[in-house]
C-alpha cells in the first residue's frame, strides 16, 4: 500500500531528525534554552517540508483529465486545458523549499494558467 511506504519513509526522516538533533546536543553540552529550541526547530522545519511536498505530492492534483470533473476556472466556470506538467516551488512557514509537480492548466476562456493546488 502507498500510505504504508509513505509512512515508513517519513518514520526515516523522523529517525533521521532525531540523531542530528542528538548529536548536535552532544557537541554543543552548554547550549541555552534558546540555542537548543533553534536547533530543534530548525530539524522539525526540514521534517515538515518533506513530510508536505510527500503528502502534496500523493495528491490527486497531481495528475488531471480535461473531463467534466476536472478543474475549471474560477472565473469563468470553464473546464481547463492542461498544457503540460511543471514544477512549482513553494516556501514552507518555516523556511524551508517545497518542490511540487503538477499538470499545468489554461483557461481557454480568459486564458489565466493554473497549478492545481494540493
Amino acid at each position: 500500500m502507498k500510505t504504508d511506504k509513505v509512512i515508513r519513509g517519513w518514520n526515516e526522516k523522523s529517525e533521521k531528525a532525531n540523531r542530528r538533533m542528538a548529536e548536535w546536543r552532544e557537541q554543543h553540552p552548554k547550549a541555552t534554552l534558546r540555542e537548543i529550541e533553534k536547533a530543534v526547530d530548525e530539524q522539525l522545519n526540514e521534517l515538515r517540508a518533506k513530510m508536505i511536498e510527500e503528502a502534496a505530492l500523493m495528491s490527486e492534483a497531481r495528475e488531471w483529465e480535461e473531463t467534466e470533473e476536472g478543474p475549471v476556472c474560477p472565473e469563468c466556470k470553464v473546464g481547463l486545458k492542461g498544457t503540460g506538467r511543471g514544477e512549482r516551488s513553494l516556501q514552507t512557514h518555516g523556511g524551508k523549499r517545497v518542490e511540487l509537480e503538477r499538470e499545468y492548466g489554461q483557461c481557454p476562456e480568459c486564458g489565466q494558467g493554473f497549478f492545481p493546488p494540493g
